[in-house]
């Protein structure tokens, strides 16, 4: 049974489903991650090395880059400056997720570029083959495959919206 929306939740939907405008100046998905590097140009060029990322646009030459990740995913690499600062070490504070066609081969092409190695490429009940890779600034990477499509009641999860 579906519950009728209150009116806040109603306009929060609306926000989410409304169609935006496209800015060629702004990453054109709905999420994108704001990663703070000690060095822009440094983590520019790691992440292009170990994920494939590829940088779309420079502003100034150690401020921001934004990356493309895929067809659909964008990540924005951002200097450190006045509260924003990089991971420290010890503390986990964000994993961030990204979907690829074969788990095995970006976690040795990431691993290879010097990527610290949190944990080993992985099967898993719920259809998903990944790993966790530690950047050169200490953030935290999850490259993910599926191998298979799962619902999430056959591994104790509970469906309870849609996609």
């Amino acid at each position: 049974m579906q519950l009728p929306l209150s009116a806040k939740a109603q306009a929060e939907a609306r926000l989410c489903s409304a169609t935006v405008l496209t800015n060629r100046s702004a990453p054109p998905v709905t999420v994108t991650p704001v990663l703070v590097y000690p060095d822009v140009r440094a983590a520019v060029a790691w992440l292009r090395t170990a994920f494939g990322f590829e940088e779309r646009v420079r502003v100034g030459e150690d401020h921001r880059a934004q990356l493309r990740v895929g067809e659909d995913g964008a990540v924005i690499v951002a200097d450190v400056r006045r509260n924003q600062v990089a991971p420290s070490p010890g503390s986990v504070t964000h994993v961030i997720k990204v979907r690829v066609a074969d788990v095995d081969a970006g976690f040795i092409r990431a691993r290879d570029a010097g990527a610290l190695v949190i944990e080993e490429p992985t099967s898993y009940e719920y259809g998903e083959r990944s790993c966790t890779l530690e950047d050169l600034a200490g953030h935290r990477w999850e490259l993910t495959q599926t191998v298979r499509d799962v619902q999430p009641e056959e591994w104790g999860g509970v469906t309870v919206g849609r996609w």
